[in-house]
Formats: C-alpha cells, sequence, structure tokens
C-alpha cells in the first residue's frame, strides 16, 4: 500500500537532522576564563538532558581537552591536513558532552586563511549525529578564526571581567563584529565578579558606549561569581558542574543554561556561513519538498 503524501513528508521530516543552536563563547582579551565558561556551560547544558557538541575553536593554543583531562587521538589540525575526518576528533566529556579538540602549540593552526576557516565551518555538515546545542570556544581577540566562528553561530557570548583592559578589548571585538560583519546582538556574561551588582554595573558601562557609537543589541546575560570551587576543578581538571555541583559557580553555570534554553533553536538559515547550515534549510522547507 503506497504512503500517504503528508505521512511520507511527516517521515522524511524526522529522518532529517534537527536544528543546531549554535553559541560561540568568545572575549576581547585573554584570561578572563572564556574556555571555563564554554567547558562549563556545556556539562551544564548537557546534564538537562541536550545532546552538545564543544568545539575548541581556538585552534593554535588549545586547551579544552586538557581543562577535562582528555588525551586526543586526532585533532582539527589531522582534519586540517587530510589525515582524519571531523568525526574521527570527537571525545567523549563528562555528562556526554561531545568535545572536538584542537592544537597546541602550532603556528600553522593560528594562521589558518578565511577559506580554511570557513572550511572548518562547512566540515560540521558531515556530521549526522542529533545535537541540540554546539558551544564554540573560540580564541580571544579579532583573529580572523574568531571573527568565521562568531559570525557562523546564532549567538554569540561575550565574556568580560571587573578589568579595564578587558572591557576595552570587548567593545573592540564587539565593533568589529557589527560593523565590519552585520552581528547585530550580543551577549554579554560577567565572569569572577563579587556580586550581582558588579556584573551589572560592568554591562552598563559597556552597554552606554556601544549604543551610542554602534548598531548593535547587548544583552545581560548574567554572571558567574569568583570562586574558590572553580579554580580547584581546574586543578582536578574537571568542569566545576561535574566535581563541585553544590558551589557557587556551579550554580551560576546552571543558571546560564536555563537561559540558553529560553533562547530557543534557530528557525532557519540567514543567508550567510552558519554552522550546521543544511540542517537550517532543511528545516526551512516547505513540507513536501524534496531534498
Amino acid at each position: 500500500m503506497p504512503v500517504p503524501e503528508n505521512q511520507a513528508s511527516g517521515l522524511q521530516r524526522l529522518r532529517q537532522p534537527r536544528p543546531v543552536q549554535v553559541i560561540a563563547v568568545t572575549s576581547g582579551k585573554g584570561g578572563v576564563g572564556k574556555t571555563n565558561v564554554s567547558v562549563n556551560l556545556a556539562v551544564a547544558l548537557a546534564s538537562e538532558g541536550k545532546q552538545v557538541m564543544l568545539l575548541d575553536g581556538d585552534l593554535g593554543l588549545a586547551n579544552v581537552d586538557v581543562l577535562l583531562g582528555l588525551q586526543p587521538t586526532h585533532n582539527l589540525s589531522h582534519v586540517i591536513e587530510g589525515q582524519c575526518s571531523l568525526e574521527d576528533t570527537i571525545l567523549s566529556g563528562p555528562a556526554g558532552v561531545m568535545v572536538i579538540p584542537a592544537s597546541s602549540g602550532k603556528r600553522r593552526m593560528a594562521e589558518l586563511t578565511p577559506v580554511e576557516n570557513a572550511g572548518l565551518v562547512h566540515a560540521f555538515s558531515e556530521l549526522k549525529r542529533p545535537l541540540d546545542v554546539l558551544i564554540v570556544d573560540t580564541a580571544a581577540g579579532i583573529a580572523d578564526s574568531v571573527i568565521t566562528f562568531s559570525q557562523a553561530s546564532q549567538e554569540v557570548v561575550v565574556v568580560v571581567t571587573n578589568d579595564p583592559s578587558s572591557l576595552t578589548d570587548a567593545y573592540a571585538l564587539i565593533k568589529v563584529l557589527n560593523r565590519d560583519h552585520g552581528v547585530k546582538r550580543v551577549h554579554v556574561l560577567a565572569n569572577m565578579v563579587a556580586s550581582g551588582n558588579e556584573a551589572r554595573e560592568l554591562f552598563d558601562n559597556l552597554r552606554r558606549v556601544a549604543e551610542r557609537f554602534l548598531d548593535v543589541t547587548l544583552d545581560f546575560m548574567g554572571m558567574v561569581p569568583a570562586d574558590d570551587w572553580l579554580r580547584r576543578a581546574v586543578r582536578r581538571q574537571r568542569s566545576v558542574v561535574d566535581a563541585y555541583p553544590n558551589c557557587p559557580s556551579s550554580h551560576a553555570f546552571k543558571t546560564l543554561a536555563k537561559k540558553i534554553e529560553s533562547w530557543g533553536r534557530p528557525e532557519g538559515a540567514r543567508g550567510n556561513l552558519e554552522f550546521f547550515v543544511e540542517r537550517l534549510v532543511s528545516q526551512a522547507r516547505p513540507a513536501g519538498a524534496l531534498a
């Protein structure tokens, strides 16, 4: 008996990989705890039942694997050199987080061309795994990989601390993303702060300048407190959410994960370079249309 057209269309949609919420975590300068934020957000989301992948996008000075005590056999440098596929690099992290490691100390990886960085983004189209969220831990600053990965994500989180250079460099990064690459919304996360008031003050200082000179909307994502338990977790090469689930920073990451869930999934492709763009296109395809 032939399958009715509407039922066939529904079955086809079930077989299609679902859209992935892609979040770039970045910063204007190093030393603000960006990678710890990326790792712990990934673990917090996975602990909520999400299928989460964590990409180490600091291509030349990678350390996600170090923070999690993982020992990769392959990393993104091997993908670039054609020695393995992206799938071959995936490691299993805490709470089932899928980790894609990069290399450390390879200048060649830190100097990839714009075309090569775009090629890495496109390589994610090869992955057929069910995914809810991809978190991209970028390098700091305004290098091409930072811009490419941020532009190719649906959401950009900029991590700042109570340090004048952190705010100055964060503004410079947001300026480049907005003026040169059309990024219209940025989430700001205050890290290693003493209080919620301090976090809000940092955000307000950045927002006032951005609203005056840029065409961008800044969203106060929240804060992570300065916490000795997080430093202990780093020394143990574990995420604080996994190692010390009841400490102040763990509670903060769980709150941030809830906020990310409220952002929702992307509804369609934007027409530029994007991670998992074919999943967005298939989601937007009218019912009954064939690939």
